[in-house]
């Protein structure tokens, strides 16, 4: 078992690493919460249904990461990919879920053929590095945006499209509340702050007769009606192509991203930054968005929240297993999370956004040929309510820009192809 884990009792503790896994297990649980609630908004999703499967995932993922990548590191469906998923592919799009079900499906295995192929870093290293990071400042930005929406912070407005709502009663100001005491929590680096902060503004939401008391314990409910729902006649159609590039693009940049953040933050990287076994969390990440795919929901991903239980000392694939026993036992607290009003979850999806967001403080922006497309890539997202617009309009843009300074050498053969087809998308659709 030790091996298979990774873990050398002449190294490593026991106690720390369960109680690292302990650690990150708190920190990224708030996506029971948040992944039902954004889901439920589509129609035939049910809240239930979609909460059995997060944690099922999650599940499943970490448990990968445990005995394959024998890190430990948290796997579960993540933010960006969900948002994609909900407000892009289905809301914006007009597609059902079904549809993006498939995507995904399709997106998992071309996404474990790359990593089997070991072409998937290739693929990342041809995408210049700005686009890359404006992809994740923007998706931040646009998760932001919902998380007001969905507070009713932000509303419609039929001569200025959106204006500020009511932030004095109902949803509004329950958000308000959460949003300040959830900062206050994380600012301190409590453990587990944005869990205890759902928890705490669901509480608050109990008189203010926002948040319905259903219960602590109770048997998950079946993922049976969002299990295996595909729309296998949609396959080789144009919108299909561009959902699933998309999806892929969404997914090399961010979980690569995440899987390589929290491995160079945990110190596994050797003297010339190289990450030894990273091909095989990646693998771990693969198959998990494959399973995402057939449970019914979106991407799974390494949780960059996880290296707070490698702050705490987890180092081996027992942290990891730590974290998946975690998130089964959690099967049995659906009625707890599934109370929990979309006010509550607001607040983390705004300080989601902002973690995102602030990855602009390492984007150069000092040469406008860069800056310029990663402009439009930010901007796009949460104007254009669509993060599939935003990475199609960043890349040709980067590409169009470059090509007219005269700068070809900066390009990708791949960057051209890629500009081509996404140009051909908006001309004949």
């Amino acid at each position: 078992m030790a091996k298979l884990l990774g873990f050398d009792p002449k190294i490593h503790n026991i106690r720390t690493e369960i109680m690292a896994g302990l650690t990150s297990f708190l920190t990224m649980s708030y996506i029971l919460a948040v992944n039902p609630a954004m889901f439920s908004i589509l129609e035939g999703m049910p809240q239930a249904a979609v909460f059995t499967t997060t944690a099922l995932v999650a599940v499943f993922s970490t448990l990968l990461s445990a005995f394959v990548a024998r890190m430990p590191f948290g796997i579960a469906p993540g933010m960006g990919p969900n948002a994609f998923f909900v407000f892009t592919v289905c809301l914006g799009m007009g597609h059902s879920w079904q549809f993006a079900l498939t995507a995904i499906l399709i997106e998992g295995f071309i996404l474990l053929l790359l990593t089997l192929t070991r072409l998937r870093e290739a693929i990342v290293n041809a995408i210049p590095e700005t686009i890359k990071k404006s992809l994740t400042i923007g998706i931040g930005l646009f998760i932001a945006f919902v998380g007001l929406q969905n507070a009713g912070i932000v509303v419609n407005d039929e001569s200025t499209l959106v204006h500020l709502g009511k932030i004095t009663e109902g949803s509004g100001l329950l958000t308000v509340i959460g949003l300040a005491i959830t900062s206050v929590l994380v600012i301190r680096k409590v453990k587990g702050g944005m869990l205890w902060g759902i928890l705490i503004t669901a509480l608050i939401g109990i008189p203010m007769g926002l948040t319905h008391y259903q219960g602590i314990i109770s048997l998950p409910q079946s993922p049976a009606p969002i299990c295996c729902q595909f729309q296998w006649e949609k396959i080789f159609t144009t919108d299909m192509l561009v959902v699933v590039l998309s999806f892929l693009c969404i997914d090399l940049f961010s979980l690569t991203g995440s899987a390589v953040g929290v491995c160079m933050k945990g110190g596994f990287a050797d003297k010339d930054g190289n990450i030894p076994g990273i091909n095989r969390l990646f693998l771990a990440d693969s198959i998990g968005t494959v399973t995402s795919g057939l449970l019914g929901t979106s991407a799974a991903c390494t949780f960059i929240e996880s290296s707070s239980g490698v702050e705490e000392g987890g180092r081996t694939g027992v942290t990891a297993l730590t974290i998946a026993i975690c998130f089964a036992a959690s099967l049995l607290l659906s009625p707890v999370f599934l109370a929990i009003p979309a006010a509550a979850t607001a607040p983390i999806l705004i300080l989601v956004g902002l973690s995102m967001f602030l990855t602009i403080t390492g984007l150069d922006l000092s040469d406008m040929t860069e800056a310029v497309p990663a402009f439009i890539t930010i901007i796009t997202m949460p104007m254009a309510y669509s993060i599939a617009d935003g990475i199609l309009m960043g890349i040709i843009s980067y590409v169009v820009i470059n090509v007219l300074c005269g700068r070809f050498r900066k390009l990708s053969a791949g960057m051209y192809v890629l500009a081509v087809l996404f140009a051909m998308k908006y001309i004949f659709l």
